[in-house]
């Protein structure tokens, strides 16, 4: 398995090719959206380079569980509710959502995952 630098600049490579950001400025606690300007179509890219680079397959909604952010089972006037947060926290063991959990609007999600997210999911998916 490859060490947590290694994982780091496979993704960090993935990241500047998918997104067009400069290597600087995919720090670890960079977030995916505010800081690095993905959009929802930047993820599949993503996703498409992270599989390459790492040789593991990930599933739609696996990586970014965006059928939970438009439940109406979990989310309530905009906001992800008690059963929203607890499903996206079984199907994002690898994200600290403590920051988003405290302001949970569906439209602050985009700002929650950052390239240690990122780094922590594939490690996950390498240990498997």
């Amino acid at each position: 398995m490859p060490s947590r630098d290694e994982i780091f600049e496979k993704v960090r490579t993935a990241l500047v090719d998918a997104l067009g950001v400069d290597e600087e400025d995919v720090s670890p606690a960079a977030t995916m959206v505010g800081d690095l300007g993905a959009e929802s179509i930047d993820f599949l890219d993503i996703v498409f380079r992270l599989e390459k680079a790492f040789g593991i397959k990930i599933s739609r909604g696996e990586l970014f569980p965006e059928d939970v952010l438009s439940s109406t089972d979990f989310v309530t006037n905009g906001k992800v509710n008690a059963a929203g947060i607890a499903a996206l926290k079984a199907r994002m063991p690898f994200a600290n959502l403590a920051k988003f959990e405290a302001n949970p609007s569906v439209q602050n999600f985009a700002n929650t995952l950052t390239v240690e997210d990122m780094v922590r999911y594939v490690e996950s998916k390498l240990a498997a």
